[in-house]
């Protein structure tokens, strides 16, 4: 993403009607990506938690909105400050910016820029929610979002994006968000679940997706939102460059799909829908940073090799024993690592820069900067979180208790349910109780469990 500056520019160029109309429908793509997550992690969870999976990254929406307001903005691009964090008082309330002022270099108005990056800030700690499925209480994790997005995402977003940030600075690639969104979210899940521990039945008792068919939609809700995630990084439309992430950012992510699907038919023998939807974040994420360095086809060189580790990956949390649900850790985090990395390998410097990596004559240099940002974020991250996490659960506690995760986090944090059946007619209500309590497995690398049928 190209980096902000927070004075305006004397020479600033005029604004596009089509630049700024542009950005602005990938701002609302962008906002859609955060009902489809919801939708994505709502399916893989059990009904009983259904609910409660779509709130916590519907919560999202209306925490980080106002903090981004009132401060975030300021502190993510406002005036750098030792390369860590910014701050501009104009940016406070985003009180002082004029209604055409335009964002430094660019042709569209801050204001623009402003709600396009709000919507990043949004998605990131909603991802985040998807290694917590079953047990964590929801003003728990509110509180968690308000804290994490103020100590971790501003400050990440500033290092990577903002003019001045340590990262930028260095010169580590990151298109749209592979350090600043999904390291920095898998991380903070890994963070997290090792302070909160397991769910209870983890590897005992067969957790499996109630409702494949809304993983599906809020895939194609993820993958029709990252057009405006990706392309719309470059905050305009004038010299190809997003065009070029445009079409990247589908051919990864076809690349990553089948290559996921390829594994998983090789090493559980089936094709599964969970597998497809999977493979398909898989490689939207590791595109995510890549797409305006690579061509097409280092693009599905890109996807199909985090296809491959994703699949691999999320099989270890039962190999190391941490309870990471919906393979937050095993998509977002390795998918971001991968695909931040492979620039140093597949950047052809004939895209968003002259920067080359090693496969076309650019040495080991680029792969070094980005192995720097990979890790100075996830360790960030991770620490932080943990820490956070820790407070939280030390003074309001961040689980509900035993009896309610094995009842039903919807009706106790929520005092609903998904699914009504007592208004269908021709069944009793022991029927209608027995049919909301599907049991599911979250990850494609049990694919044999999903051939059975619950009773």
């Amino acid at each position: 993403m190209p980096p902000g500056i927070t004075t305006l520019a004397a020479d600033a160029p005029e604004l596009s009607a089509a630049n700024t109309g542009f950005m602005l429908i990938c701002s609302a793509l962008v906002m859609l990506m955060t009902p489809g997550l919801a939708f994505f992690y709502g399916g893989m969870v059990r009904v009983k938690s259904s609910l409660n999976m779509l709130m916590m990254s519907f919560i999202s929406l209306g925490i980080v909105t106002i903090l981004w307001v009132l401060y975030g903005f300021s502190l993510a691009f406002g005036t750098d400050s030792s390369g860590l964090i910014g701050w501009s008082s104009d940016f406070v309330g985003l009180s002082g910016i004029g209604l055409t002022q335009l964002w430094d270099g660019y042709t569209i108005p801050i204001y623009v820029f402003a709600v396009f990056q709000l919507m990043f800030a949004i998605i990131t700690p909603a991802l985040i929610s998807g290694a917590l499925a079953d047990r964590v209480k929801f003003t728990a994790w509110a509180l968690f979002i308000t804290l994490w997005v103020t100590v971790v995402y501003f400050p990440v977003a500033h290092w990577v994006w903002g003019a001045g940030g340590w990262l930028f600075e260095m010169g580590v690639i990151d298109f749209a968000g592979g350090t600043a969104v999904h390291i920095n979210a898998g991380a903070a899940a890994l963070g997290v679940i090792l302070v909160i521990g397991k769910r209870v039945g983890f590897k005992r008792d067969p957790m499996r997706p109630h409702s494949l068919p809304l993983v599906m939609l809020g895939a194609g809700l993820l993958w029709f939102g990252w057009f405006g995630f990706n392309a719309g990084s470059w905050l305009g439309n004038d010299d190809g460059v997003g065009a070029v992430m445009f079409v990247n950012t589908q051919v990864a992510t076809a690349a990553a799909m089948l290559a996921w699907l390829a594994y998983e038919k090789l090493r559980h023998g089936s094709f599964t829908t969970l597998g497809a939807a999977s493979g398909a974040v898989a490689g939207l994420v590791a595109i995510t940073p890549s797409g305006g360095a690579v061509s097409p086809l280092g693009a599905i060189a890109v996807g199909a090799i985090a296809g491959v580790l994703c699949a691999m990956a999320v099989g270890l949390k039962y190999k190391f024993g941490y309870d990471d649900s919906l393979d937050v850790i095993g998509v977002h985090l390795v998918g971001g690592v991968a695909g931040s990395l492979l620039v140093g390998l597949f950047a052809t410097g004939g895209v968003q820069s002259d920067v080359a990596g090693l496969f076309y004559g650019g040495g080991l240099e680029q792969l070094g900067k980005q192995a720097i940002g990979v890790f100075s974020v996830l360790a960030y991250s991770l620490v932080a979180s943990a820490v956070l996490a820790l407070l939280i659960d030390k003074t309001m506690g961040m689980r509900v208790t035993e009896d309610d995760e094995v009842s039903g986090i919807d009706q106790v944090e929520h005092a609903e349910t998904a699914y009504d059946f007592s208004g269908a007619g021709g069944g009793s209500s022991s029927r209608s109780t027995a049919v909301t309590a599907p049991v599911q497995d979250e990850t494609a690398a049990a694919a044999p469990q999903n051939k059975k049928v619950d009773a």
